[in-house]
C-alpha cells in the first residue's frame, strides 16, 4: 500500500506555526515511507476564506520547501462531489433532512445545559417524511449503540461511545456540504492512508469515522498531534511573539532552522537538536512524538537559527542580508564585499536581522558613538594614540590585513603604551561600539577612507567633549 498523507488548511488566515509543524510532520511521514504528500485548501467557509489567506498559505508552504505531489486541491471545486455522497447517503437512508428551527434548536440547548447535559441534536426529525423542497438541513445518521476505538498513531487507543455523538448537520439549508462530510469524501477520494491533524480535531474523528463506514469505505488511520502552548502554559498566540510562518521570515529567520524547531517541539530522535532535512526524512516516527502539549520558546529558535547562519552558503547570506539592508537604506554596492562581511560578524547574529545590523557600519557612518564604549575608550589622552595609528594607517601602499595590523603595531611601539592603549579608541573610533572581529581586519573591511574619516572624527570627539 502506498502511503499517502494530506496537510488540509482552512484559508482563513495565515499560516501559523501549528499549522506548520502539522504539514510538517505529514510531509516527513510520507518521505520517510516513499509516500505522496497532498496539499488541500478546506475553502468550504465561504464568509471566512480569502484568497489572500490561499496565497499565504502557497507562500509559506514553498518558503518552507514543504513540496506536495498532488494539489493545492480546493474544496469549493468540488460541490458536486459532495452532494452525490449527500444524496447516497439519503437513499440508502444514513442521512435524513432535518426542518428544526434555530429557535427550537436554542431551546433545546437551553433545556439541556440547565439539566447539565451535554448539548446535541435530539433526533426529532429522524424517521419524519420531509418535502425536499422545503426549507432544510441534511443530518447524518449516526449509529445509536456501540463504539468508535481510534487506534491514534500518537495517542494510542481512544474510545468513544456513539450515544455521546448527536447526527451532525452534512449539508446546510442553502445546499453547501459542511466540513465533516467533504473531508471524507477528499480523504477517500484522494486515498489518504494517514491523517495527520492537531488534537482540536480529536471530536471530529469518530464522526467521520462512522461515515467512512457508512460509505464502505476504508478508513485512514488518524494521528492527533498535541498543541503548541506559549512557555506561559497558555495556547500558543500572537502575545506570545510571532505566530505567523512568513511573520518568522519577516523576523530574520531561515527556513530550515524553523523547521528544525518545529520538527524537535514534541519529537526527538536521542539528544540530538540539529537535524538537515534528509536527517528528518531518515529519523521521523509518529511514535516518538509526545502525546503532552509543547511549549514554543523563542530563545531556543533563536539559538537553532544562529547554529545555521554560522553554517549557511554566504552568497545564499548575502541575498538574503542584503535584501534587509536594502529596507534599511543601506547601500551595499558602494563598499566592501557583503559575504565577507557577513563572514566575519554571522557567528555573532542570532538572526538575519540582527546580521543586517551588525554589518551596518561598514557601509554607512554611525550617527553616534555608543555611550558606554566611548565613556571606556574615548577619554582625554587617546586622541594621541588615534593620531598616531591614523599617520601609519595612512601611509600604508596596500590596504591588507597584515599591513593593517603591523601599522596599529607600530603605533604601539611607537607611544611605549600596552596594546589596549591604541587598539581600543581606534576599534571604537571605526565601528561606534558594535560588536565586531579582530581589529585589522575590521579595519580591512571598513575601507581606508572611511576609517580614517571616522578616526578624524574621534579624535575631534575627545578634544571637543569637555
Amino acid at each position: 500500500m502506498t502511503i499517502k498523507t494530506r496537510f488540509a488548511p482552512s484559508p482563513t488566515g495565515y499560516l501559523h506555526v501549528g499549522g506548520a509543524r502539522t504539514a510538517l510532520f505529514s510531509w516527513l511521514y510520507a518521505r520517510r515511507h516513499g509516500g505522496q504528500f497532498v496539499l488541500r485548501i478546506e475553502d468550504t467557509d465561504l464568509e471566512r476564506s480569502t484568497e489572500d489567506s490561499v496565497n499565504a498559505i502557497l507562500e509559506a508552504m514553498d518558503w518552507l520547501d514543504l513540496d506536495y505531489d498532488e494539489g493545492p486541491y480546493y474544496q469549493t471545486q468540488r460541490f458536486d462531489r459532495y452532494n452525490e455522497v449527500i444524496d447516497q447517503l439519503l437513499a440508502a437512508g444514513q442521512a435524513y433532512r432535518c426542518t428544526c428551527s434555530k429557535d427550537r434548536l436554542d431551546v433545546l440547548r437551553a433545556e439541556q445545559m440547565a439539566n447539565k447535559q451535554k448539548p446535541r441534536y435530539d433526533g426529532h426529525c429522524r424517521g419524519r417524511d420531509v418535502d425536499p423542497d422545503q426549507p432544510h438541513v441534511v443530518r447524518f445518521l449516526n449509529p445509536q449503540d456501540g463504539d468508535v476505538v481510534i487506534d491514534d498513531l500518537i495517542r494510542g487507543s481512544i474510545v468513544v461511545s456513539n450515544t455521546e455523538l448527536d447526527d451532525l448537520i452534512i449539508r446546510r439549508t442553502d445546499g453547501s456540504p459542511t466540513y465533516n462530510l467533504s473531508v471524507v469524501v477528499d480523504d477517500h477520494d484522494m486515498g489518504i492512508t494517514q491523517v495527520i491533524r492537531g488534537d482540536d480535531h480529536i471530536n471530529n474523528t469518530p464522526r467521520q469515522i462512522n461515515m467512512f463506514r457508512a460509505m464502505g469505505w476504508p478508513v485512514p488511520a488518524f494521528g492527533h498531534v498535541p498543541m503548541i502552548l506559549g512557555d506561559d502554559g497558555a495556547r500558543l498566540s500572537k502575545r506570545h511573539g510571532a505566530v505567523s510562518v512568513m511573520q518568522y521570515k519577516e523576523d530574520g529567520f531561515l527556513p530550515e532552522a524553523l523547521l528544525n524547531y518545529l520538527v524537535r517541539l514534541g519529537w526527538s530522535h536521542g539528544d540530538q537538536e540539529l537535524f538537515g532535512r534528509a536527517e528528518m526524512v531518515e529519523y521521523f516516527d509518529l511514535a516518538a512524538v509526545n502525546r503532552a502539549p509543547s511549549a514554543f520558546n523563542t530563545e531556543k529558535l533563536v539559538w537553532v537559527n544562529q547554529q545555521y547562519i554560522k553554517t549557511a552558503d554566504l552568497a545564499r547570506l548575502a541575498d538574503l542580508v542584503r535584501e534587509f539592508m536594502d529596507a534599511d537604506g543601506v547601500a551595499t554596492a558602494q563598499g566592501p564585499d557583503l559575504a565577507a562581511v557577513i563572514d566575519a560578524q554571522r557567528e555573532r547574529a542570532g538572526t538575519l536581522v540582527e546580521l543586517a545590523a551588525l554589518c551596518r557600519f561598514y557601509y554607512r557612518d554611525f550617527a553616534e558613538f555608543d555611550a558606554a564604549a566611548a565613556k571606556k575608550a574615548l577619554k582625554d589622552g587617546a586622541d594621541e594614540a588615534l593620531g598616531c595609528a591614523r599617520g601609519k594607517l595612512e601611509s600604508l601602499p596596500d590596504w591588507e590585513r597584515t599591513a593593517i595590523h603591523d601599522a596599529i603595531a607600530q603605533a604601539v611601539g611607537e607611544l611605549g603604551v600596552g596594546f589596549g592603549k591604541v587598539a581600543m579608541p581606534l576599534r571604537v573610533a571605526v565601528t561606534g561600539g558594535a560588536p565586531s572581529p579582530d581589529l585589522d581586519l575590521t579595519v580591512h573591511l571598513v575601507g581606508r577612507d572611511a576609517t580614517l574619516r571616522r578616526i578624524d572624527r574621534a579624535i575631534s570627539y575627545i578634544r571637543n567633549k569637555g
